[in-house]
């Protein structure tokens, strides 16, 4: 296990993490210290428990939002996905119609050259 001290509030913690996740816990540690400095700056003095309730709760609500709008997506991803194979199965119907339409056509046009082609006399011996 790794260990790491991070800051907040000017006061260090020491923690613990698995190996190569110590830059990912610092860079946490100074996210959730900025949201600690803006409500200091809001409200002043107000406790070091009263801030960083506030600031966990601040950072819950972003959490919040972000999973709302993490499902929204998710809903977009699977209508586009629906909208997709529905195109999908409408063009490969489209394609096998068309083939078949062609192949008719080209069958035709082989029986109306049949027909049309003059007919060959044999040349006299």
């Amino acid at each position: 296990m790794a260990q790491v001290t991070v800051t907040i509030d000017n006061k260090q913690y020491r923690m613990a993490c698995d190996e190569g996740q110590e830059e990912h816990l610092v860079d946490l540690a100074e996210r959730f210290d900025r949201y600690v400095a803006h409500l200091k700056d809001s409200f002043g003095e107000i406790g070091d428990q009263r801030l960083t309730v506030m600031a966990g709760i601040m950072v819950m609500d972003e959490l919040s939002e972000m999973q709302k709008r993490i499902k929204g997506m998710e809903s977009e991803v699977l209508t586009l996905r629906k909208t997709r194979d529905d195109a999908l199965t409408k063009a490969d119907k489209n394609d096998q119609a068309l083939t078949g339409a062609l192949g008719a056509l080209a069958q035709r046009m082989e029986g109306l050259a049949a027909t049309l082609a003059p007919k060959r006399v044999p040349a006299d011996s």
